[in-house]
């Protein structure tokens, strides 16, 4: 095609633009002129957004809360590559307002470039984002985005084609983010290896606990009436500190499930997940892990996105064998303390600045919040961290961060996010370096997507990790639990050691 075919074409498709602007100008719109100007107005910024998401947040659930964090992320994505480089690299002027009635004017006309619009890929990435873990959020989304779309031509800031590619740039960011971290609708295959497990209909010989300060946003119904209402035979125990601590409240149970040959519960948060573990080896119980935390990573893995899920597999007997992560003393380089009892991991364990900003967050949380104490606690630790020194296998490092999952991860970056399998006997390591400028170019780096390529991050699959020299006063976190570490630890597996319960398709 030679450059005068091109300018037709080009000349083309924006008579044709023009002309589209002009028929919506023209028309007549019922009630359209009180609604869509104000829409159009709620958006700037993204507070329309925001405003939305901190609702999802507080009364979505889990699927909520992460179609809210999704969203938002992919919001950010597109308004930064549509804000900074789309509208830099196109200049094309606003159109023509004489055509659109004055009642439909904003109050402040936008005088940056037309194209691409950037409400419509803040909208259309926002709706997006949350359908890929939630298609109920995404579906009431898509009216709303459609009308903030629809309402910047409506009002005479954009053209058809503006609002268009607008859109697709949006949805191409929240397509875009899901490589690096994977949504939760995009299922593995079917876990192994499966095993046979006591099929509990009615959840007779089912023992739970449930740890009603998991979590943080409020339930229509407590998980332990909803438990009972699903599995009307099971006994249910609300754990409270009045009734001693929780790793001995969850021992008692597997004791009691074991001798009714039945099968230990546990509905909390990772990290009452966690607590679950040595019971259930001890007593030599299948474990059913009932979603009732903020995020529930390793619920969210078996596929057990909601209690009814984890009820079902009961019922039918579904469950599979996990690896379990585990954390040994060392009392030499090579050799294994006789003493002291092993930390486990289900999900991740981490040395570095993560477990330094949890014990910010819990330190601070009671006087001003989670939120806040989250950020305060980053903006902390990015003013006075320093890299933590270590030999990492007999190689010494300094590190910002380490981090090693319990099983291979699909995710790119320091942080894991989602696996495949339960059971592939391998550790997912994954080291963010503390070298000369580290922290910045690792963030430029992160901010880039080329992690994988980064000589400050370094990822293996090793099956055990051995880490010696480690300074005095050093914590560890394990599922988010922040312990003291040993100045040398081992970190193996144990494979295959839980049966859990996990429906057939999860």
């Amino acid at each position: 095609m030679n450059v005068t075919k091109i300018g037709r074409l080009r000349g083309a498709l924006g008579l044709a633009d023009r002309r589209l602007f002009e028929q919506v100008a023209r028309r007549s719109w019922p009630g359209a002129d009180r609604v869509l100007p104000r829409l159009s107005t709620s958006a700037n910024h993204g507070l329309l957004w925001f405003g939305i998401g901190a609702g999802m947040w507080a009364v979505g659930g889990v699927r909520g809360r992460r179609a809210a964090v999704r969203a938002v992320a992919s919001l950010a994505v597109a308004s930064a590559t549509v804000n900074t480089l789309a509208k830099g690299a196109v200049r094309r002027e606003r159109p023509m307002i004489d055509v659109v009635p004055v009642v439909r004017h904003l109050s402040r006309r936008p005088i940056t470039s037309s194209f691409p619009s950037g409400h419509s890929a803040s909208a259309a990435a926002f709706t997006m984002g949350a359908a890929l873990e939630s298609r109920g959020w995404g579906a009431v989304l898509v009216p709303i985005a459609g009308s903030v779309a629809f309402s910047r031509v409506y009002t005479g800031v954009h053209y058809p084609s503006d609002v268009v590619v607008g859109a697709l740039l949006g949805m191409g960011a929240a397509t875009v983010l899901r490589g690096p971290s994977p949504s939760r609708t995009r299922k593995p295959p079917p876990a192994r290896p499966r095993v046979e497990a006591p099929a509990l209909p009615e959840g007779e010989g089912l023992v739970v606990v449930v740890n009603p300060s998991s979590g943080s946003a409020p339930q229509l119904v407590e998980p332990a009436r909803q438990i009972e209402n699903l599995l009307p035979k099971t006994e249910v125990i609300r754990y409270d500190e009045s009734v001693g601590p929780l790793p001995e409240v969850l021992d008692r149970a597997a004791a009691e499930a074991a001798e009714r040959g039945g099968a230990l519960g546990v509905c909390g948060g990772d990290g009452t997940v966690n607590a679950a573990v040595t019971p259930a080896l001890r007593h030599g119980v299948p474990l059913l892990v009932l979603p009732g935390g903020t995020f529930n990573h390793f619920a969210a893995d078996l596929g057990v996105e909601t209690l009814a899920d984890g009820c079902a597999a009961l019922a039918a007997g579904e469950a599979v064998q996990a690896d379990i992560g585990r954390v040994r003393r060392l009392s030499s380089a090579l050799t294994l303390a006789p003493e002291g009892a092993p930390a486990y991991f289900l999900n991740t364990f981490s040395l570095g600045i993560y477990p330094e900003l949890v014990r910010l967050r819990e330190r601070w949380s009671p006087r001003i919040g989670g939120t806040a104490a989250a950020v305060l606690g980053v903006a902390r630790i990015l003013r006075s961290s320093r890299p933590l020194r270590a030999k990492v296998n007999g190689r010494q490092r300094s590190m910002w961060l380490l981090f090693a999952g319990n099983g291979a991860y699909r995710s790119i970056g320091v942080a894991p996010v989602r696996r495949k399998a339960m059971a592939d006997g391998l550790l997912d390591v994954r080291v963010a370096d503390g070298g000369r400028f580290a922290r910045t170019r690792l963030l430029a780096t992160a901010l880039a997507g080329g992690l994988a390529r980064t000589r400050v991050y370094a990822a293996a699959r090793p099956h055990r990790l051995r880490i010696t020299g480690l300074p005095e006063g050093t914590f560890m976190a394990c599922d988010g639990e922040v312990v003291p570490a040993p100045s040398s630890m081992l970190i193996d597996k144990l494979p295959r050691a839980l049966t859990v319960y996990r429906p057939a398709d999860g």
